[in-house]
Parts: C-alpha cells; sequence; structure tokens
C-alpha cells in the first residue's frame, strides 16, 4: 500500500482525536496489519506503527527517495522557520526527529523516526572529532527525548517547541539544553 495524499496524520489511536505519532507523505510504501471501522493500523517504511484513516491509502507499492549523496544538514536548512508541530514531517509543520528524519530522507537514507531511534542507531562522535552536520541529542539519564543539528561553535539547527520560539531554528545551544546533552553521534552511511 502507499500514502495517496500530500500528507496524512499516522495517530496513536483510531480515533481523530488522538495524538499525531508521525504523518505519511505522498507515494509513501506502508504496510496494513489490520482494519477497524474505516482506519488502517499500519507499519512505515522505517517501522513506525500507528493509524491513519483507510481513504489515505491506494494500492500500490510506492516509493521513497533514492540516495543522492546529498548533506541533510542542508536539506534540513530549507526547513528553517517552519511551525514546530509534534509528529510533523512537512514544511507546515515539524518536529526535532522529524526534521532530521526527513532531511536523511530526503537524501535517500532511512533512519528512525524518534530521537532516542535516532540516537541509538548512530555511531558516537568525540567531541573533539565534530563537525557541522553531526547530531547532538538530548534528554534524561534514561533516553533522549530531543535531537538537533551541530552546527560548530556552540551553535545547533533543531525544531524547538518551547515556550516563545516554536519553528526551526538556528541558535546558540540554550543552557537548559546543554544541561541534559546525551551524546554527539552520525548517522551511519549503511542506514535502513
Amino acid at each position: 500500500m502507499r500514502c495517496r495524499v500530500e500528507a496524512a496524520a499516522v495517530l496513536r489511536t483510531p480515533d481523530v482525536a488522538a495524538e499525531q505519532v508521525t504523518q505519511l507523505l505522498f507515494d509513501e510504501p506502508v504496510t496494513v496489519t489490520g482494519e477497524h471501522d474505516g482506519w488502517a493500523l499500519i507499519e512505515t517504511a522505517y517501522g513506525y506503527p500507528g493509524w491513519v484513516e483507510r481513504e489515505v491509502l491506494d494500492d500500490g507499492a510506492g516509493s521513497l527517495p533514492p540516495r543522492s549523496g546529498g548533506d541533510p544538514l542542508e536539506v534540513a536548512r530549507a526547513f528553517v522557520g517552519t511551525p514546530y508541530e509534534w509528529g510533523g514531517l512537512t514544511p507546515r509543520g515539524i518536529d526535532c526527529s522529524g526534521l532530521v528524519h526527513i532531511a536523511y530522507r530526503n537524501v535517500g537514507l532511512l533512519i528512525p523516526r524518534d530521537s532516542w531511534q535516532q540516537e541509538e542507531s548512530g555511531v558516537p562522535v568525540k567531541e573533539e572529532e565534530l563537525r557541522p552536520g553531526h547530531l547532538v541529542s538530548y534528554g534524561s539519564d534514561l533516553r533522549a527525548d530531543h535531537i538537533a543539528f551541530w552546527l560548530g561553535n556552540g551553535r545547533i539547527f533543531h525544531a524547538t517547541g518551547r515556550d516563545g520560539v516554536r519553528a526551526v531554528v538556528e541558535e546558540c545551544e540554550p543552557e537548559f539544553l546543554a544541561a541534559r546533552r546525551r551524546k554527539f553521534f552520525r548517522i551511519p552511511a549503511n542506514s535502513v
């Protein structure tokens, strides 16, 4: 199956009022694992489960962008100013891990959706080996809950939903994030 609309909300439960966990994009391939009352339980090509309204799906294999050798950071920069939206993947709204996911996806590297999954799939980078485009994760001792592109000189590029700034921005790493920094890492070229 494939997504037949520009963007479709993938929800936690089969209810229009449920939390959006990600989005399907046009022609994105999905596997339907169940159905309920006009809803389809799906799994994305990157292994993310959720519910979509059945009407947004069509028969067909669908496709993802081919590997281009492009720079994910440059792709991400096209989203500057995009409003913050939990679970979003489009220029109309995007969240921190969605920004990283879609930047890699648009250069043909399919990576996990959530920040903690992205961190787990990454290869650690020592601080002295950092370069622009590496990733930095933030969170608790248990797991990451925020992610950003590292730009160097203490600057990051990310989608933030904090009060007063709800958009994709380049900024000096805020102190509250620096205090929660977990890891610097890079995504291997052989991702999913």
